[in-house]
């Protein structure tokens, strides 16, 4: 994964200070790519771990259409919590302590972070147990999975792009539009938070499947890793299902970013040397691409660097 060590590297040294949404403040550049050969190894770190349990669960749950944070915590994901918990927050069902700026204020106050934790955790417990509750505080508008399987269409139909794609790459392979989009411009102001990888192209050569994604907002150190790992897992899955090899994985991003909180963790990972990559292992049994459970992806021969915890930025 030298690609992205280099991209940690040429931001940190090109990259310009900027001002953010979340009030942590970036170093940033526009316009960067990075390409990955599927058939050398899984492209995930190995200078730090990442938790691929949670790549499959967040994957399977856009496939699925789902956009409530419910199906993500039955299966031990906490990545979406903070979006839904701010909307939960922000509203006159929420009673508990003041909870104003509470990403940045539990990142840098131990005693706030202790009260965070303790309501996140009610949070949390509530989504699980209570279905009307986690209906009305756990959807997060419609996100990615929506866009990919159930786009409104201005008549009121809906369009499954996703499945579409498959069908096109199957019957009519040499398209130029295999194209899956999540950004609704409709749709955006009544998201948690507006889709960061916004549009995804697939490419059939040499009976291979390449995918490229265009990623408008690429938090580096905590999000890119995500972003690498699921869409070189979509590509393995989609290829299953129509009967190709893989060929590259190719990621552009605009604005490309390292927030300000994170040079630290940055440094300490580009200290650290690169180990050989896994394998991906996907189970004969599912005939579709929509079937696949957790339990069906594993990787093999992943021995990567300890994890490096950072604060997230909402």
């Amino acid at each position: 994964m030298k690609q992205y060590l280099d991209l940690e590297k040429y931001v940190l040294e090109h990259g310009v200070e900027k001002g953010d949404r979340t009030g942590t403040g970036t170093k940033s550049v526009f316009g960067y790519q990075m390409r990955f050969n599927l058939a050398e190894g899984f492209p995930i770190l190995t200078t730090k771990r990442v938790a691929f349990r949670l790549v499959v669960s967040e994957l399977l749950w856009f496939l699925h259409g789902d956009t409530n944070i419910r199906y993500l915590l039955k299966h031990n994901n906490n990545i979406w919590n903070e979006w839904a918990f701010e909307r939960y927050v922000k509203s006159e069902a929420y009673t508990g302590p003041d909870m104003t700026d509470f990403g940045l204020r539990a990142s840098s106050d131990p005693d706030f972070n202790e009260i965070y934790q303790a309501e996140m955790a009610k949070f949390k417990a509530q989504i699980l147990e209570d279905e009307a509750f986690a209906a009305r505080f756990g959807e997060l508008g419609n996100i990615y999975g929506k866009q990919w399987r159930e786009w409104k269409t201005s008549t009121g139909e809906t369009i499954d792009q996703l499945a579409n794609v498959i069908e096109m790459i199957k019957t009519n392979p040499d398209s130029r539009r295999l194209i899956v989009s999540a950004w609704n411009p409709e749709d955006v102001p009544s998201m948690a938070l507006p889709p960061c990888h916004t549009l995804f192209q697939f490419f059939v050569a040499d009976g291979k499947l390449s995918c490229q994604l265009y990623q408008r907002s690429a938090d580096i150190f905590l999000g890119v890793p995500f972003n690498i790992a699921s869409y070189a897992l979509l590509t393995h899955l989609i290829a299953r299902e129509t009967g190709l090899q893989v060929g590259e994985f190719v990621h552009t991003m605009g604005d490309a970013h390292l927030y300000n909180n994170h040079i630290a963790q940055v440094e300490e990972q580009l200290s650290r040397s690169t180990r050989p990559l896994p394998q991906l292992v996907l189970s004969n049994e599912p005939a579709s691409i929509f079937d696949f459970d957790v339990a069906d992806i594993s990787l093999e021969g992943y021995n990567p660097h300890k994890a490096i915890k950072a604060p997230i930025s909402v």
